[in-house]
């Protein structure tokens, strides 16, 4: 159901896209990788209160471990195709590294944010 939400949010921000033009497309994408950030987050949180309700069974650890990581990895890598395409078909080679750009920034900021002393405890 969550991934149907998001082919919509991505279809909305490429028809949002094209009825506003290139000047509005940065905006676009960071509105897009807010949502999707918004959705891991939450999943995320629902995952650690099941796993503290009833035992950890292979769920993310409370402190951000590999899994969170990982999934965060791969969510990133999958938005990061059609970021790609929408980038490189609209402004060609800038638009690719500003694709790519948001991609490297969003993970780095959720690595920033692992390695504050003060966000470990939960």
């Amino acid at each position: 159901m969550e991934s149907q939400e998001l082919k919509k949010e991505l279809g909305a921000a490429l028809d949002a896209r094209r009825e506003l033009g290139p000047d509005y497309e940065a905006a676009l994408v960071d509105s897009f990788v807010e949502k999707v950030d918004t959705q891991v987050r939450r999943r995320l949180a629902e995952e650690r209160l099941a796993a503290a309700r009833g035992g950890r069974g292979g769920l993310p650890s409370p402190d951000g471990g590999f899994g969170e990581r990982f999934g965060f990895a791969i969510i990133t890598l999958v938005l990061a195709v059609p970021l790609s395409a929408i980038g490189s078909t609209q402004a060609g080679f800038k638009g690719l590294l500003v694709a790519w750009a948001g991609v490297l920034g969003v993970n780095f900021i959720h690595a920033a944010k692992r390695l504050r002393p003060g966000d470990r405890a939960a």
